[in-house]
């Protein structure tokens, strides 16, 4: 609930294509991305979970959102990849920023082009980007004016300019330093220890467990981890119980000692102290913060 006594809902957003434009892409501007919600009865300013991808570039200004109950400041030459199922909120005026928004479906890319950028990937810790050159700026500039140009060609080849101009932005993005493009990305290890996190999180919080389990060492693991996320095994666990502790937190009215034992710890002192180490508040500011935030 927030201070008024409302439930929070987060609404389940799903692609809808604008007439006349490339399926399964679109390119608009802040401003537009916020007129357009106006124009369908929308609050842009809602939480909401796509079921598709948000690509953002802010040019000038400054934007404050979050991704997951992350917050994030995206100030001019910043990016952020927002992938399907993450909860998304715009936190600051959707018009006091210029920059561009690319709303994309995984199934525009060839499959090719969807692995080599790692589409599909799962994204427990979503970042800003600072590109080290100009290049996926002129890249987005180049998508920006023809995906503006549909009258000047064909509908199918139209299309096919928007898709390749878009998958030359997405694997630059996909390779850049801190967009998790290590050589290991696509290990065994890795994936089969990311699988096996996203099924035992709440069983187990040792890299050792899950090292026994699929039969590699720890220093295997955390190996394979650094090189394709970017950060230890251990980290990469506790990112994930902390994402699911975040969901329970604003989706449900468990108590926070129910929270910690649905999360594997026997105490709620336990999930309280690693919490606030993680995040700097207790489960119950993070709740409560949420929760009395405006309407």
């Amino acid at each position: 609930m927030n201070k008024n006594g409302q439930d929070i809902e987060i609404e389940d957003l799903h692609f809808k294509a604008s007439a006349g434009a490339p399926p399964g892409a679109q390119v608009l501007s802040l401003a537009a991305l916020s007129a357009r919600d106006h124009g369908h009865d929308r609050d842009p300013y809602a939480l909401v979970r796509p079921s598709f991808h948000h690509l953002i570039a802010v040019r000038s200004g400054r934007l404050d959102c979050s991704v997951d109950f992350v917050e994030h400041t995206l100030a001019a030459g910043a990016w952020l990849w927002v992938r399907p199922g993450q909860v998304l909120h715009f936190r600051s005026d959707l018009t006091a920023a210029d920059g561009t928004v690319v709303l994309f479906q995984s199934g525009i890319l060839d499959p090719a082009t969807a692995k080599a950028a790692h589409v599909d990937r799962p994204a427990l810790r979503t970042a800003p980007l600072h590109p080290r050159d100009d290049a996926p700026r002129r890249t987005l500039g180049l998508l920006e004016d023809e995906y503006g140009r549909l009258a000047e060609l064909p509908l199918e080849a139209h299309i096919e300019v928007v898709r390749h101009l878009l998958s030359v932005l997405l694997l630059r993005l996909a390779h850049e330093r801190g967009g998790h493009g290590g050589d290991e990305r696509g290990s065994e290890p890795f994936l089969r220890f990311q699988q096996a996190v996203e099924r035992d999180f709440a069983r187990s919080h040792r890299v050792e467990d899950y090292a026994a389990r699929l039969g590699y060492s720890v220093r295997t693991l955390t190996r394979a981890t650094r090189s394709a996320a970017g950060c230890a095994a251990k980290h990469f666990i506790d990112e994930r119980v902390l994402l699911e502790a975040r969901r329970l937190l604003v989706h449900t009215d468990l108590v926070t000692s129910a929270v910690g034992e649905r999360l594997g710890f026997p105490e709620a002192t336990a999930f309280t102290r690693f919490f606030r180490t993680r995040t700097g508040e207790t489960p119950a500011a993070f709740r409560a913060r949420y929760r009395n935030a405006p309407d």
